[in-house]
């Protein structure tokens, strides 16, 4: 079995849903090594998070993103973590609900994600900065 694992850095990038797919490929160039495997995305964040849908038409990341802050909006009169301002607390929630990981199988060498996939990058603060992601890919 084989093991590759990288940290790379993702500029920052507004609040909102970032398509990242390219950026994760030509970072971990060694999964062409593998058959069979899997590649684990991990964010080093808590006010950020990663997940796989629509790549194709930017309008869903618009909706994704509306459809979240009124989920989750900010102001509430219950939240106590304000200390970082007042996106900072439904960050935090964005990123739980979202998650801080996702696995994608590989196959023959390439991802194999859905024709229409692609992997997000959740940004859910104002002003984030940057974003460390955690790379693993692993198979025969």
């Amino acid at each position: 079995m084989k093991f590759y694992q990288k940290e790379i850095k993702i500029l920052p990038k507004k609040r909102g849903f970032h398509l990242i797919t390219s950026e994760i490929i030509n970072a971990i160039p060694e999964i062409k090594n593998i058959l069979i495997g899997q590649l684990q995305v991990f964010i080093k964040h808590t006010s950020a998070s990663l997940t796989i849908n629509e790549n194709a038409d930017s309008s869903v990341r618009t909706d994704f993103e509306s459809h979240f802050n009124n989920m989750v909006p900010e102001n509430m009169p219950y939240y106590i973590h304000t200390y970082e301002g007042l996106d900072d607390m439904p960050a935090h929630l964005k990123g739980s609900i979202l998650g801080s990981s996702i696995q994608i199988p590989i196959t023959n060498g390439k991802l194999n994600l859905g024709i229409w996939q692609g992997i997000y990058l959740c940004e859910h603060r104002d002003y984030g900065g940057s974003r460390k992601l955690v790379l693993t890919a692993f198979g025969n």
